[in-house]
């Protein structure tokens, strides 16, 4: 039982198998153990504790303990260990809260689950930085440091911090107030955040793109020698580089595929149509008549670290005795540039209650390091955030701005929530978001992934009985994107088509009018007693359901808060609910 996986879910008794597969479903583990199998979960633990990333073990702690004990060798190889009990209502990162990711592990499962982190960590616990371990959140790649004795310090007293590359978005946070950051010097800082090695405990953000050409068949002895000598040389650290660059015509090259396989990079190709314009310090004849270029190392790592990005390293070469030969440029990004490790989450919040929130989207929440939305919306969310997520609030009708926010945030390699209320597909965020990500190049396109949540419509429905059970449609009344036109084109079809309809948006300060032409258009197709629910303040304490009819509406009792919910031929009023027949009269029902 060897492979990829990287969390295994493990269970000791028979009540922990229903929580093993939820986990197996909902993908926060990729395969689980239980007991009975063969080879059981304390084999399977043995075997795979040096290659895993976690473990998730269903059991008790002290079982649990004495599993691993035999096994511990330092909190820097040792993976992480998360203990839930079969209910799933206590997730408790047991072993590698920090740096092995334990505490964020926990947080997602009590997230998925409905359950509760218990975190016992000194930073964790008083909504401190874990500093040995919050880079990671931020895209970055930890590096050299005395990170025990700097976790010792954070606890007595504040440290100092140098950040010379990579986002600073992060200084935000309130929890960020305890660091004395130095902007000059990192003469005796505590904490660095740079591309160069050097002293101090370093965080390396990926700003640095490698451009790299090499002869046929050149061997990755040679690739790997040029690389570190490069580096080394020039004081650049390795984990700050975020990618792998060359002309598209090396694609094929077996040596440049391992190495960015190896380091885990992406391998960004380029034509010697895109290459040849761009200006480098040391452009060659004999390349230009041989690629069509007359750059590729330099020009490679110009285009992969994008705009305004800079030279760092110019072209250097190395030939190996009978290995072929490579050459490699540095270029480092005007600020951190790795799409391949960002991911942007397009969350519905649903109505405004925490209740009514997906366990998907609790989930994808707890791990996002950005949450990016307006303000009234976050508000709702805002008993979910923890200290050391970012929180970044827009103005409600700048959705362009939020959504160019977020994805700019997710290219710089980092996960990112962009919250709409209800579903983000519904009048959300997603169509623009996906938009402004399909106008990105494909090498710099962040995973992206839309959450479903709970709409208006749906918990409107909920409230008022059972108005759906039939076609129905929905339309937007706001015409600051659709022209008017278009929407009474609409609401005519639909009045003609007998659908049930739930209009949202339907009256603000500024469009006073159109919920009563709408409302005209309407009573053409269906009598002035259509029974009509008016759905204010949905999922939030001051929610209120009434019922009226078509012709009895009182328009001035609407507003962007309401949703306003017309039944059709059929639909009637009845005990204070609405219900529509699943059929006409004289239809066969099944």
């Amino acid at each position: 039982m060897s492979g990829p996986t990287t969390i295994w879910g493990l269970g000791f008794s028979e009540p922990a198998r229903p929580l093993l597969e939820r986990l197996r479903q909902t993908r926060l583990v990729q395969a689980t153990v239980h007991s009975g199998a063969s080879p059981g979960p304390g084999t399977v633990l043995q075997q795979q504790w040096h290659q895993a990333e976690a473990f998730v073990v269903v059991a008790a702690c002290g079982l649990v303990t004495r599993l691993i004990a035999p096994l511990l060798s330092g909190k820097d190889d040792d993976p992480s260990v998360v203990v839930l009990d079969p209910e799933g209502r206590y997730a408790i990162p047991l072993l590698g809260g920090h740096a092995a990711g334990g505490e964020a592990l926990s947080q997602r499962l009590a997230a998925a689950l409905g359950g509760t982190a218990v975190i016992t960590g000194s930073s964790g616990a008083t909504g401190r930085l874990a500093l040995d371990a919050f880079g990671s959140a931020w895209g970055w790649r930890r590096g050299s440091g005395d990170w025990s004795n700097l976790m010792h310090k954070a606890a007595r007293q504040p440290v100092t911090l140098l950040q010379q590359g990579g986002l600073t978005t992060w200084q935000e946070l309130a929890a960020a107030a305890e660091l004395r950051v130095n902007p000059t010097s990192d003469e005796g800082a505590d904490l660095v955040i740079s591309d160069q090695l050097g002293s101090g405990c370093r965080w390396h953000p990926p700003r640095l793109w490698l451009g790299m050409g090499c002869e046929r068949h050149t061997s990755l002895e040679v690739l790997e020698r040029l690389l570190l000598q490069t580096l080394e040389a020039h004081g650049l650290a390795q984990e700050a580089v975020a990618g792998l660059a060359s002309i598209d015509r090396k694609g094929d090259e077996p040596a440049l595929l391992e190495l960015a396989a190896r380091h885990g990079w992406p391998l960004k190709l380029f034509s010697a149509a895109q290459l040849a314009p761009v200006p480098v310090p040391n452009p060659s004849v004999v390349v230009e008549q041989e690629m069509g270029t007359a750059s590729v190392a330099e020009a490679a790592a110009l285009l992969a670290a994008g705009h305004q990005s800079n030279l760092r390293v110019a072209k250097t070469m190395l030939r190996g005795s009978g290995q072929g030969a490579a050459t490699l440029a540095v270029a480092a990004a005007q600020q951190q540039w790795a799409p391949h490790r960002g991911a942007l989450h397009l969350i519905g919040s649903g109505p405004g209650e925490l209740g009514q929130l997906t366990s998907e989207a609790r989930e994808v929440l707890s791990r996002c390091s950005a949450w990016v939305g307006y303000g009234l919306y976050l508000d709702l969310l805002e008993p979910l955030r923890r200290p050391d997520q970012l929180r970044l609030d827009g103005q409600l009708t700048r959705e362009r701005e939020r959504c160019q926010q977020a994805l700019q945030l997710a290219c710089q390699g980092i996960p990112v929530a962009l919250v709409s209320s209800g579903d983000s597909g519904i009048y959300g965020m997603a169509g623009l978001a996906l938009e402004l990500w399909l106008g990105l190049a494909e090498a710099d396109r962040p995973d992206i992934a839309v959450h479903p949540g709970i709409s208006a419509l749906q918990l409107a429905a909920a409230r008022c009985g059972a108005p759906l059970m039939h076609d129905f449609c929905t339309i937007s009344l706001s015409d600051r994107l659709t022209p008017w036109s278009v929407i009474e084109r609409r609401l005519v079809a639909a009045a003609q088509g007998d659908f049930v309809v739930a209009l949202y948006n339907p009256r603000s300060q500024g469009r006073a009018w159109q919920l009563p032409r709408a409302i005209e258009l309407l009573l053409q197709g269906r009598p002035g007693t259509t029974p009509v629910a008016l759905a204010r303040q949905l999922g939030r304490p001051e929610e209120s359901i009434s019922l009226f009819t078509l012709a009895t509406l009182p328009v001035a009792r609407v507003d962007m808060l309401t949703l306003v919910l017309v039944g059709n031929s059929s639909t009637r009023a009845e005990a204070g609910k609405l219900v529509t027949p699943r059929g006409y009269p004289g239809a066969e029902l099944n």
